[in-house]
C-alpha cells in the first residue's frame, strides 16, 4: 500500500498558516524511530498578503513546499526514481543527524579492561563540553580544536580540585580522536577531521623518588598513622599503586612452598591480571593474617589529612623532597633498575603493558650514573 503525502496548513499566530506534510498511513520518523502522521516544514504563508512582497513570499514558499511534498512522496513510495548519488546523499544526511555522544556511549559500552577508565573519563569531559548532545553533521575542525582547548583548561573530575594535568588532557584528547577515526571508518563522518588538529604534546614528568638510605630513614621514623607507613613502604618494596594496595584482600596473598610469597590480583588502573612475587620483608609489613575477604590494609584512606600526615612523616625523617604516595612506586622502579634488574623484568613487575612506559625510569637512572661519575675529581 502506497503512502499518500498531502500538503496542509495549520493556523498560527500573526495571521499566518504553518505548512506541514500529512502522511496516510503513518510513516516512521527517521529521528525518533516512532510512527508519525505529520512533518512540519518550518515554512508559513500569510493569510491576507498586505503587499506584493507578501504575495511573492506566499508564491515562492508554496512552490518550495510542493517540491518537498513531491520529493517525500517519491522517497517513500518510489525509491527507484532516485539516482545512486541521491540515495547515497540521503544516507549520509541521515547519519549526520545521529548523535555523536550517543555513538560514543554505545561504542565504549563494549570496551573492557585497562582502557575502560580512559574512555569513561573522556566521555565525562565530552558531555561537559557539549552539554550531552552533538550531531555528526556539526563535527568539524573547529569542534575538535575547541575540545582540545577545553581539555587544556578544564578542572579535573578526580582527586579534588585543580586544572587537568597536561598529560591527562593528552590521553583524553587521543581517545576522542580515536573515536573520530572509528566513526570515519564506519562512514558516520566523510572527512578525517582528527588529522586537522595536532595532538597535545607530552610533558616530561618529574618522577621524584627516594634513595635506599632515605627509605631506611623512614623505616626508623615513627608515623602518626602506622598503617600509612606500612602501606608506603610496601609500595616501595613492590611497586604497587595506592589503589591496588587499598583494595587488596587476604585471599590474594599466597605462599607457595619453594617459591615464597605472591600476590594474585587484578590491577585497578589497567585491569590486567597479575601474579607478583614479594619478599619476606614485604610480607612482614602486612601484619597478622585475617579472613580471606578482609582487606590487608584495613582502614587505609586517601584524603588531604592522610596526605598531610605522609608529608609530616617524611619531613620528620629529615627528607625535604616533594614526595607523594605514588613516589614510592617510582622509588621501586628506580632502585630496581639502578641495582641492575633488567628493564623487561621491572616492566612486568610494575604491570606495564608498554616497555616505553618503563623506559622513562631509565633516564632517571642514567642521571644517577652521571652524577656518580662526576663525584670523583682528582687534583692534577
Amino acid at each position: 500500500m502506497s503512502t499518500k503525502v498531502t500538503l496542509r496548513q495549520k493556523p498560527i499566530s500573526g495571521k499566518r498558516q504553518s505548512l506541514y506534510l500529512d502522511f496516510y498511513p503513518a510513516i516512521i520518523n527517521r529521528k525518533t524511530g516512532k510512527p508519525t502522521r505529520r512533518e512540519f516544514l518550518g515554512f508559513f504563508l500569510f493569510d491576507k498578503p498586505k503587499d506584493a512582497t507578501d504575495k511573492l513570499h506566499n508564491e515562492e514558499t508554496l512552490q518550495i513546499a510542493k517540491q518537498i511534498q513531491q520529493k517525500r512522496e517519491n522517497e517513500i513510495n518510489k525509491p527507484e526514481v532516485y539516482s545512486l548519488h541521491e540515495r547515497e546523499q540521503l544516507r549520509i544526511n541521515e547519519l549526520g543527524e545521529k548523535c555523536f555522544i550517543q555513538y560514543y556511549k554505545d561504542s565504549i559500552a563494549k570496551k573492557k579492561g585497562r582502557s575502560k577508565a580512559k574512555w569513561d573519563t573522556t566521555l565525562k569531559y565530552l558531555i561537559s563540553f557539549t552539554g550531552g548532545s552533538l550531531k555528526f553533521s556539526d563535527l568539524n575542525k573547529k569542534t575538535v580544536s575547541d575540545f582540545k582547548e577545553f581539555l587544556l583548561t578544564s578542572q579535573r573530575f578526580q582527586r579534588g580540585e585543580g586544572v587537568l594535568a597536561n598529560n591527562s588532557a593528552r590521553l583524553y584528547f587521543s581517545a576522542f580522536k580515536s573515536m573520530l577515526k572509528q566513526a570515519l571508518n564506519e562512514e558516520y563522518l566523510q572527512k578525517d577531521i582528527s588529522k586537522q588538529t595536532e595532538n597535545i604534546k607530552y610533558n616530561e614528568v618529574n618522577r621524584n623518588f627516594l634513595t635506599l638510605e632515605e627509605l631506611n630513614l623512614l623505616v626508623k621514623t615513627d608515623c602518626k598513622i602506622p598503617i600509612l607507613k606500612n602501606a608506603a613502604l610496601f609500595s616501595a618494596m613492590t611497586g604497587l599503586r595506592h589503589s591496588d594496595i587499598f583494595k587488596m584482600v587476604w585471599s590474594e596473598v599466597e605462599f607457595i612452598e619453594g617459591n615464597g610469597y605472591f600476590i594474585k590480583f587484578t590491577q585497578q588502573k589497567t585491569g590486567g591480571n597479575e601474579m607478583m612475587p614479594i619478599s619476606e620483608q614485604a610480607y612482614g609489613l602486612l601484619g597478622e593474617r585475617r579472613q580471606p575477604i578482609d582487606k590487608v590494609f584495613d582502614g587505609l584512606k586517601y584524603s588531604a589529612y592522610w596526605n598531610s600526615t605522609l608529608e609530616n612523616w617524611i619531613l620528620k625523617a629529615g627528607i625535604t623532597k616533594d614526595i607523594t604516595f605514588h613516589c614510592f612506586r617510582h622509588t621501586y622502579a628506580t632502585l630496581q633498575l639502578s641495582q641492575g634488574t633488567d628493564i623487561y623484568t621491572v616492566s612486568k613487575m610494575l604491570g606495564h603493558r608498554d616497555l616505553k612506559t618503563t623506559a622513562l625510569y631509565t633516564k632517571v637512572v642514567d642521571k644517577l650514573k652521571r652524577d656518580a661519575a662526576n663525584k670523583i675529581n682528582l687534583n692534577f
